[in-house]
This record gives structure tokens, C-alpha cells and sequence, in this order.
């Protein structure tokens, strides 16, 4: 039951090659959208406005992209992948377009939500296909090559959207995506494999649905807003939190009733989905963590300029990229050891998190890349490995369920990682500062300078604001120069120290993710077998 044997059987090389380079085409426009969009920014908001609105063109998507995951991965066990992989492309263009044209930051805002639906869609069946096409034993190679055009996406973004901002507009950012969709659709109409559970009514849970939307969007909202709008003690984040709260209550009990669950609570009791489950939330928790947090140390730190950090930032995604696609390859043809290859990533990612928590404002670029090569390396061998194991130990009928959890995990584990993080660095920042300041310092900064910097050192991120305290401390004459070069070697070691922190926090999780994945029972990846009882259509002529 861990495979559609009677797909793999039934469909001709031809049509598996054109399905596969479909669905990793689809999936890198899907993941593509959480990056491309980045270096756009400064233009759109020239272009639209609504600076204060500007982080929610991303939220949007990753929250409609988050929220859409499980649903449609669920649907897709019930009814069939084919129409759900179209009509997710179908709406990701719609939305592409939409946003291409929008008149204002709001409007924008809510087209990038019509493109997160599309796109979570997307992603959630391009990992599900790969189980459909491939029985577990050779499973693995293929979910490492589309692990890596995953981690491809988070390289090229950035790169891609300055470049397309430059050459033409902001509104191409969206546009191209129609040239590169359109022919996928082509491709799947013809030639993606239609296969369905075997026929039977389904009780489609709306209730489910509903509810699901009611605990993930106020989740990632209020993770999202706290430590950055709104303190987390505020009335308004533990509000939206404990309403979250009380809507996964609510949930449980709705889906513990459900004929046909969108969220099949009996996954959780299979130990080796469980146990796979918390260890991808936990390297979700450590991996956005070290995405967001990297950077800044290039720049805030070693001072790099904005651009310098995001190629610095390219070895550690590389890593990232041949580790996946070798980790797939190593569990295919070195008999599926999921749970090693588990602790074997995991474990090298710890060390490389270790290795960058000890790094400060003398350490060398080389020294920095280096570090951050380690952490890809292991981030990468992970990213197939537990996608496998659930895979292999869930029935067929629920493949669709399990497969998207993985990324579900994942995506709420980051969104915890960056508020949690985010507010442990800033809090130990601004205490660090107040205790590292010689009294002489204190004196001749302002302090209502000096309480803007403890909240967010700008001076080192900033060229703009660099120049203006320049200009500041520049009447005192050398003097003013002297305590000005002081005060900036003092937030750079601050800096170095906190963001030093948060990595020692990221590692002492991701020893806990060790220690979980030493419980994940192995489970030999199984082989062609009899049928599962999924029919597809006549498969297309090669």
C-alpha cells in the first residue's frame, strides 16, 4: 500500500520523463515566488506605495501557500491528483497576472494570496507525484533531484527578481511566469498520469477545511506580526494565538468525527510519520532560522554590502542542492536507510550550526562560507530522507496527506523559528549593547540615539544611515570620529554575540531532533507489489 503500483507498471518511460520535468518545473515556479519577489521591493513601493504594508506581499503568499498544503494534498488522496496539479497552476497564473497589474499595495497584497493558493497547491503535489510514479525503493533519487530544485529556487530568487526588476519592470516579476506555466498545463493535460482511489462516495469535510484556514492563517499571522508590530505579551497577539489555540481544539474534535477527514489524525498514530513529522518542524525551526539570520551577519558583522551577502549566501544554498539530490540517490541504491542518513544530516547540520555560533566580528569571510557550507550540506541530506520514510509507511490512500504534512511541518516550524529567533536576537542585542558601551560613549551619543540603535542597529545594515551618524559625530573633528569608530566595533561584537546566541539555540534544537530521529524505526523500502487500488486512466502513447 506504500505505492501505486499499478501506475508505475502501466505508464511508459515517456510519459514518466515529461511528468517529472512538469512537476519540477511547476514546483520551482511555486518555490521560486517566495524569493523572486525580495529585490523587487524597492521598486514596487516606489512604483505602488504602502511602505508600511510592504513585508505582507510575502506573507501572503506563504501564508494561502501554507494553508493550502494540507487541504489540497488530502483532496488530491480522495479525488485524484491530475485536476488538482492543473487547477493549482491555473490559479497561480491567474494570480501571476493579477499581481503583474495591480494599481495599488493592497490589491497586490491580496493577488499574491490567489498566488500562494496556486502555489501550495503546486508544491504539495510535486513531492506526492514522485510517489505516485516511483515505488519506495527507488523513490528516493527522485525525491532528492526535486528536494534540490526546491533548494534551487531559494539561489536563483533573489538573483532572478533584481535582474527582471532591471532589464524590464516589477510587473515581469509576475508576468514571466505565464511563458513557463502555460506549456506545463500543455504537458499535463496530455500527459499526467489521472490516477484515482478507487470509487466511492466521499463525505467532503468542509467542516475540516474551514477550520483548518481558522487555526493555520491566525497561527502564521500572529507569528508574523509578534516581536515586530506588536510585543508578544500584547493583547493582540495572545489574542490571535489563543484563538488559534482554540481552533485546533475545535479541529481535533470535528476530525475525530469526519467519515472522510481533510486531516486524517490516525497518521499521527503511525510512529515512524510522528516521529519523522516533529524532527521536520524542528529543521524547519533551524533552517529559516539560519536563512534569515546568516545574511545579516555578513552584513551587520563582516560588512558586507546587501548584494555581496545574498553570493555569499550561494555556496550554503549549493550545498544544499547536491546534498539533496545525493541523499536521494545514496537511499535508492544503498538499500533506503532513512533513519541513518536522518542522523547523519542532522548531526553534520548541528556541527555547522555549532561552527557559526562561534563565529564573531574577526572571524574571515572564508571562515563564515566555509560554516555556512556545513549547515547546507546537512540541511540538504535531511530534505529527502524524511519525505521517504513517511512515504513508505503510509498507505496509498493517504500518500497525498502524509507527503504534505512533511512540508506543512516544515513551513510552520520556520515561521516559529523567525519570531521566536528574531525576538531572542533582538532582546539579547539590546542588552548586550547597554552593558558593552564604555561610560565615555554613552555620554557623547544621544540617548534617544542610543535606544533607536539597542532596538535596531541600522548603522551596520544600512549605507543611509551609516551616513548620517557619520555626519553627526563629524563636528566634535577627530574626537567625534574616534568614538564614532568606538560605537560601531562595539555594535558589530553585540551583534556578532547575539546573533551567536541564536545559533547556539538552533543547535541545542536540532540535538533534539538528533535525539527524536534515533527513535524513527526503519522500515525496508518496499519494491513493486500488488496493487494498492488506485486506477489511473489509460496512460498517453509513447
Amino acid at each position: 500500500m506504500d505505492s501505486n503500483p499499478a501506475v508505475q507498471a502501466a505508464l511508459p518511460r515517456r510519459q514518466v520523463v515529461l511528468t517529472m520535468g512538469g512537476l519540477m518545473l511547476a514546483l520551482f515556479l511555486a518555490s521560486l515566488d517566495q524569493t523572486v519577489v525580495s529585490t523587487a521591493m524597492p521598486r514596487i513601493i516606489a512604483d505602488l506605495g504602502g511602505f508600511d504594508r510592504f513585508t505582507w506581499v510575502t506573507t501572503a503568499y506563504l501564508v494561502a501557500s501554507t494553508t493550502t498544503v494540507p487541504i489540497v494534498g488530502r483532496l488530491s488522496d480522495l479525488y485524484g491528483r491530475k485536476a488538482f496539479f492543473l487547477g493549482g497552476i491555473a490559479v497561480f497564473l491567474v494570480g501571476s497576472v493579477l499581481a503583474g497589474v495591480s494599481q495599488s499595495m493592497n490589491q497586490l497584497i491580496f493577488f499574491r494570496a490567489i498566488q500562494g493558493i496556486g502555489g501550495g497547491s503546486m508544491m504539495a503535489l510535486s513531492f506526492t507525484t514522485v510517489g505516485d510514479l516511483f515505488p519506495p525503493a527507488e523513490r528516493g533519487k527522485y525525491q532528492g533531484i526535486v528536494a534540490a530544485v526546491f533548494g534551487l529556487s531559494s539561489v536563483i530568487g533573489p538573483t532572478l527578481g533584481g535582474f527582471i526588476t532591471d532589464a524590464l519592470s516589477w510587473n515581469w516579476v509576475f508576468y514571466v511566469n505565464v511563458p513557463l506555466g502555460l506549456p506545463v498545463i500543455a504537458l499535463f493535460i496530455r500527459f499526467f498520469p489521472n490516477t484515482r482511489p478507487e470509487k466511492r462516495t466521499f463525505q467532503l469535510d468542509y467542516a475540516g477545511m474551514g477550520l483548518l484556514v481558522l487555526v493555520v492563517v491566525p497561527l502564521l499571522i500572529g507569528l508574523s506580526l509578534a516581536g515586530v508590530q506588536f510585543e508578544w505579551l500584547s493583547l493582540q497577539i495572545v489574542g490571535i494565538l489563543v484563538f488559534a489555540a482554540v481552533m485546533t481544539v475545535v479541529f481535533v474534535l470535528v476530525e475525530r468525527r469526519a467519515a472522510d477527514p481533510i486531516m486524517p489524525l490516525g497518521i499521527y498514530r503511525n510512529p515512524v510519520v510522528g516521529v519523522s513529522l516533529v524532527a521536520v518542524f524542528i529543521t524547519g525551526f533551524a533552517m529559516f532560522g539560519s536563512i534569515i539570520f546568516i545574511p545579516l551577519f555578513f552584513q551587520g558583522v563582516l560588512g558586507a554590502s546587501a548584494t555581496s551577502s545574498g553570493s555569499f549566501m550561494t555556496p550554503m544554498m549549493m550545498s544544499m542542492v547536491v546534498a539533496a539530490a545525493l541523499s536521494g540517490q545514496a537511499l535508492s541504491r544503498l538499500g533506503g536507510h532513512y533513519r541513518l542518513q536522518g542522523l547523519i544530516g542532522v548531526g553534520i547540520m548541528t556541527a555547522g550550526v555549532a561552527l557559526t555560533s562561534r563565529m564573531t566580528a574577526d572571524t574571515s569571510f572564508g571562515q563564515a562560507v566555509v560554516s555556512i557550507v556545513v549547515v547546507g550540506l546537512g540541511l540538504g541530506i535531511t530534505f529527502p530522507s524524511y519525505t521517504i520514510a513517511v512515504q513508505n509507511a503510509a498507505p496509498m490512500g493517504q500518500l497525498g496527506a502524509v507527503t504534505s504534512a512533511t512540508q506543512f511541518y516544515r513551513s510552520i516550524g520556520g515561521a516559529l523559528g523567525l519570531a521566536v529567533l528574531g525576538s531572542f536576537m533582538a532582546n539579547r542585542f539590546a542588552a548586550g549593547l547597554r552593558e558593552s558601551l564604555p561610560p565615555e560613549i554613552r555620554q557623547a551619543v544621544p540617548a534617544e540615539q542610543l535606544a533607536r540603535m539597542e532596538e535596531n542597529p541600522q548603522a551596520l545594515v544600512n549605507p543611509q544611515a551609516l551616513d548620517a551618524l557619520r555626519a553627526g559625530f563629524a563636528e566634535p573633528g577627530p574626537q567625534g570620529a574616534a568614538i564614532l569608530d568606538q560605537l560601531l566595533a562595539a555594535l558589530r561584537e553585540t551583534l556578532a554575540t547575539a546573533i551567536g546566541s541564536v545559533f547556539v539555540v538552533v543547535a541545542g534544537a536540532l540535538v533534539i531532533a538528533f535525539v527524536v530521529t534515533i527513535f524513527l524505526r526503519e522500515v525496508p523500502l518496499r519494491g513493486r507489489g500488488p496493487s494498492s487500488g488506485a486506477s489511473p486512466d489509460k496512460p498517453a502513447e509513447s
